[in-house]
């Protein structure tokens, strides 16, 4: 079926599934990023929660591990952040309350919602493992299941972390990760730790935690490299799926493809919906580490015409032509989907660049608001 009419398909699909508990075996997962007011027009998080389109949302940024006061930094531009919302004393750090509210209601619709730590000007990193594991410590006191008297939610639980790290050090990261696995350990609450490695494989930050440390997801940024969505012939997923099965320390984990919801959301690798619709498709039927597709980010990709409603209806019906005997009828809180191989259109040929590393400089996708003085801010594109 043309990718299309598998448009047109989908829309028709929207009112047959309700408000389904995230699944991480799915393979039509749309992940957005939230916080950085891409298009200058963000809406409250719960806007973005109000129907079953997206199913994780990373809360970006928490973009200095260690500020004023030995407390991280958070940055959710226009909705909470220190240069406009009160802060603990003695920190940088601000409190969020009208957030955890909509964290609560996001929760409650079965989305997934997690703290995204670094972005692409963040003041990141970590000395020694005892460093970062102090700093795991933190986190999870602060924003997950622990208790500190500094938790910018409230009694709000996110359901994890990601690590956007694109600055800094690689070292240590595994350390921090494998701290907040033994805090989840046996707790009734299930937490997600994923991350958002650049395409050029290895990742030059985060490559050596993804296979020292147990991930569930990895968000892999094919845009603003030479393997982006753009450059067909260098698109690499293929290597990302072999490294999932191989390398990964968790041989489950999920590998999504990272997208610009607009042409003005990255410096390049923005390509249309049918074209990313397709390479999601291929992506269902070939590759068995296919978890869905990331956006960055949620105001983008709004304004952009419902990008993300757009690209998870067409994974939607694409999943339900591929394995129609497995697909949830909104009944289930369940889909599993097993892999199935087909042919490779001629325009999406996998990465010549296998294994190895590559050489190529990577450049940093993501936005992050820089703080002028109080009560200002601007964007900077990378």
């Amino acid at each position: 079926m043309a990718i299309r009419s598998l448009l047109s398909l989908s829309l028709l699909l929207g009112s047959v599934f309700g408000a389904l508990a995230f699944d991480l075996h799915r393979k039509d997962n749309l992940a957005v990023y939230w916080g950085q007011d891409g298009a200058g027009t963000q809406q409250p998080l719960s806007f973005y929660c109000a129907d079953n389109t997206i199913d994780t949302i990373p809360l970006a940024f928490l973009y200095i591990f260690r500020g004023k006061g030995g407390d991280p930094v958070i940055d959710f531009g226009n909705s909470c952040a220190d240069w406009n919302d009160p802060v603990f004393s003695g920190t940088d750090l601000a409190k969020c309350p009208s957030m955890a509210k909509d964290i609560r209601a996001c929760q409650a619709k079965g989305k997934i919602i997690t703290l995204s730590l670094g972005g692409a000007t963040g003041q990141v990193g970590f000395s020694s493992d005892s460093q970062a594991i102090a700093f795991a410590d933190q986190i999870w006191n602060m924003f997950l299941g622990g208790q500190s008297f500094t938790r910018p939610f409230g009694n709000v639980v996110l359901d994890g972390v990601d690590l956007d790290i694109e600055s800094g050090t690689a070292a240590h990261y595994a350390a921090f990760v494998n701290r907040i696995r033994s805090h989840a350990a046996g707790k009734s609450k299930k937490y997600y730790i994923t991350a958002a490695p650049q395409c050029p494989f290895p990742d030059a930050y985060i490559g050596d935690a993804l296979n020292q440390a147990s991930f569930d997801a990895v968000y892999v940024q094919f845009y603003n490299n030479y393997c982006g969505l753009n450059h067909p012939s260098d698109y690499n997923f293929n290597t990302w799926d072999k490294w999932a099965k191989t390398q990964s320390a968790n041989k489950n984990i999920k590998v999504y493809i990272g997208a610009p919801g607009d042409a003005q959301a990255a410096g390049e690798g923005y390509v249309d919906l049918e074209t990313l619709a397709q390479y999601a498709s291929d992506a269902q039927a070939k590759y068995s580490s296919f978890g869905g597709v990331m956006l960055w980010d949620a105001d983008t990709a709004y304004t952009n015409g419902r990008f993300d409603k757009g690209i998870k209806t067409a994974m939607r019906a694409s999943a339900l032509k591929l394995f129609p005997d497995q697909a949830s009828d909104g009944s289930s809180n369940t889909t599993h989907v097993s892999s199935a191989t087909t042919a490779k259109p001629s325009s999406m040929s996998d990465s010549p660049h296998e294994a190895e590393g590559s050489s190529e400089v990577q450049k940093a996708p993501h936005e992050i608001l820089v703080k002028e003085p109080r009560g200002l801010s601007r964007f900077f594109k990378f």
